[in-house]
């Protein structure tokens, strides 16, 4: 968050208004959204530099937030004639990149959607994921041979990116296995491999929502080394910019 505060100094309006997700969020009401919510954008950029990260692994939809990331660091370095914060670059890649409504596949899969049909919540145990995935929306039409076949079928694409994300391979590879399959054949065989994938990790998270104390635990380790990188970090930043604190 203090990070957060000096990037805002170092941020310029137009790069935040340029921003869709603030756009999609505050929709016709821009004027009555909060300021927090307009420069949450500078803050996610404190969170990758107070770690000097080189590298973010993210969606496509969260692309935009890592090229402000590259301009507020490269603003400051350039303001204050320093090398100090790297430019970061985000890593995109695999077909789990941007994983889609399960009721809609042209829209992004999120936990505040209307139905808790179109997502999979980590905490769903293995008969509620196997549930989800079979009853997704389908097309009529069976599963072609190649991904040029996949083109204007969203709900398919988006089933056959998500068995490819959780095998590790592609969709090519996919549809070779189930090429001119139907879904009777398909969405239970995703549904087996998604409850093998992440039901384990849904009853680990269950384990550890039923364990405050332990989850205290681990939560405070987490902190104390994410704080061993970031504070001198942050320190240096102080001093570069030529704040004076309090002894």
């Amino acid at each position: 968050a203090e990070l957060g505060w000096i990037f805002n100094c170092v941020a310029r309006l137009g790069w935040m208004n340029r921003m869709t997700q603030f756009k999609d969020k505050a929709g016709k009401n821009a004027e009555k959204a909060s300021l927090g919510l307009y420069a949450y954008p500078s803050l996610m950029a404190a969170d990758i530099l107070t770690y000097h990260a080189t590298h973010v692994p993210v969606g496509e939809d969260q692309k935009q937030h890592v090229e402000l990331t590259r301009d507020i660091a490269a603003k400051f370095n350039h303001d204050y004639g320093v090398d100090f914060f790297p430019l970061t670059e985000p890593v995109i890649e695999g077909p789990g990149m941007r994983v889609m409504n399960l009721r809609d596949g042209s829209k992004k899969m999120s936990k505040s959607g209307e139905s808790d049909m179109e997502r999979i919540n980590m905490l769903d145990d293995a008969d509620t994921i196997a549930k989800k995935f079979k009853k997704a929306r389908t097309d009529p039409e069976p599963l072609p041979g190649e991904v040029k076949g996949l083109e204007g079928r969203p709900e398919a694409k988006n089933l056959v990116d998500i068995y490819a994300a959780l095998t590790d391979t592609t969709d090519e590879a996919v549809l070779t296995e189930f090429a001119g399959a139907g879904w009777g054949k398909f969405k239970p065989a995703l549904a087996e491999l998604a409850v093998e994938k992440l039901a384990p990790i849904s009853r680990e998270m269950r384990r550890l929502m039923a364990a405050p104390d332990e989850l205290d635990r681990l939560l405070g380790q987490g902190a104390a080394r994410a704080e061993a990188i970031a504070q001198p970090i942050l320190e240096q930043t102080y001093d570069i910019v030529g704040l004076v604190r309090s002894r």
